[in-house]
């Protein structure tokens, strides 16, 4: 990992400017301060790899920076230099928790000779600290991965057999089924174990950043671009990227992708130099990518390099038998962060849980339980701290029986479609948008009386997904 930004702390301009510029030619950022104080104040406000510090300055010495420094960080590597060749300042420095010591006059070699060993123990200790919360990790995410269907076997299977290689996965399956924890579980069960895990939600950041977040920047690549910038390929090498959502890329960046894939290379923005990565790729998405290909708004070629190993996770409806140890699962952690005794689940709560057909899947599970912890006061958890779910059921049920989504749809699009006398799933799904959308979104808003919590999850979209169609058709809602 190295160094990147070093603070020279001496009271002679002629030593600062010696220093600065020699370390300045080999690429570190350098900050510069005339005396103990000022370097204090700049190791409050910035972050350091290195302070290389003066014994002797006026006002506060260089031991007292010392001292100071390390109560605001004890991880911090401080290298003092002095005049006075003695052993008492020497014995001092090291026993206040300096790094190293050195006597001036010296040559720029013996502080390249320091760096490089400052550089190495750095790598060392962040390989140590690594590996230990990898480890942790690893066990948190061992821990929270629940269930024991089917489906979930299937995937515990399919993990076991690629984690030991570097091979691309691609994980799918709807929003809230654990696509981020199984990535994890891949990685912890890896030889890469110990390496960076970098996950980035191609969703979730701007078109026009993306490109930086994942490639990175070389200075003045573009406006605001201050600092040369490492981006998530370089941060996650010898380790594991995971590409969350990446139905959502731009094209453009999947042709950049599809190059790091092939060539193991990036170039950051504004740079002209090809940097070497070593990264095992695993990408998730809540989307059907072949339909997405179909459409020419992924690529092809990209899906198939992705797309080598495919884990498909279940929605929770369908591995219901799964929801009791889930259920007992949440509970146990709920009540643990809350620091109360652990409550329990009522049989006939229990049931209204293992019947509901959870459209947020197992996220929507542990904040619902989170919820009836919060604001029950009984140690057992009943029917009517799930209210909000007996209510969405009451509205599904609503609809009737002969106009289930499906019928509802496929009803629609007869209505629309003259001439067409039967109607197929395949017809069904490939006009649906056109045809359906927005008639079937205001006939559920209309079901719903313009509640658009409860129509979301009818029609098994998120809210803000629901939100984005209604101002894109123009739909007026009606409320009682």
């Amino acid at each position: 990992m190295g160094l990147h930004r070093i603070l020279v702390a001496d009271d002679e301009e002629s030593m600062r400017w010696v220093l600065s510029k020699a370390l300045r030619k080999k690429g570190y950022s350098v900050d510069l301060a005339a005396d103990g104080n000022q370097a204090l104040r700049q190791v409050r406000e910035q972050s350091y790899d290195l302070v290389i510090v003066d014994i002797k300055m006026p006002g506060m010495s260089g031991l007292e920076f010392l001292d100071k420094a390390r109560e605001l960080r004890p991880d911090l590597l401080v290298v003092v230099m002095t005049a006075e060749a003695s052993m008492k300042n020497a014995v001092e420095a090291m026993k206040r928790g300096a790094y190293d010591y050195i006597t001036k006059p010296f040559d720029l070699e013996v502080i390249d000779a320091i760096i490089e060993k400052v550089s190495r123990a750095r790598d060392v200790s962040n390989q140590v600290s690594l590996l230990k919360q990898e480890l942790k990790d690893r066990y948190q995410v061992e821990k929270n991965i629940i269930g024991n269907s089917a489906a979930m076997r299937e995937v515990y299977k399919t993990i076991g057999k690629v984690a030991g290689s570097d091979i691309t996965v691609l994980i799918q399956g709807e929003s809230g089924t654990g696509k981020e924890l199984i990535a994890r579980a891949i990685h912890f069960n890896s030889t890469r174990l110990g390496k960076p895990f970098v996950a980035i939600n191609c969703a979730a950041i701007p078109k026009d950043l993306l490109e930086s977040e994942l490639f990175g920047s070389e200075r003045g690549a573009f406006t605001g671009a201050t600092e040369r910038k490492t981006g998530k390929f370089e941060q996650a090498n010898h380790g594991t990227i995971f590409l969350d959502e990446i139905g959502d890329m731009p094209l453009d960046l999947q042709a950049k992708i599809l190059r790091v894939l092939q060539e193991q290379e990036i170039t950051r923005i504004g740079g002209s130099q090809n940097l070497s990565v070593d990264v095992r790729v695993v990408a998730a998405t809540n989307q059907e990518l072949q339909e997405r290909v179909r459409n020419r708004e992924f690529r092809e070629d990209l899906y198939y390099r992705l797309n080598v190993v495919p884990i498909n996770l279940a929605p929770l409806r369908e591995r219901s038998e799964d929801i009791p140890a889930l259920v007992e699962y949440f509970l146990e952690r709920a009540c643990a962060e809350l620091e109360i005794p652990t409550k329990q689940c009522a049989p006939e709560a229990m049931e209204l849980l293992s019947n509901y057909s959870w459209p947020g899947n197992v996220r929507e599970l542990e904040n619902t339980i989170k919820r009836g912890v919060i604001l029950s006061s009984d140690p057992y958890l009943t029917t009517a701290d799930f209210a909000s779910l007996t209510n969405r059921q009451e509205t599904i049920h609503a609809i009737p029986q002969e106009q289930s989504l499906e019928s509802l749809v496929e009803m629609k699009l007869r209505n629309s479609m003259n001439g067409i006398e039967k109607l197929d799933k395949g017809d069904i799904y490939d006009r649906v948008l056109e045809q359906v959308e927005r008639p079937l979104i205001r006939y559920v808003l209309e079901k719903t009386r313009g509640n658009q919590v409860r129509a979301a999850d009818i029609l098994g979209i998120n809210r803000n997904t629901l939100r984005k169609k209604i101002s894109e058709l123009g739909i007026s809602i009606k409320k009682d």
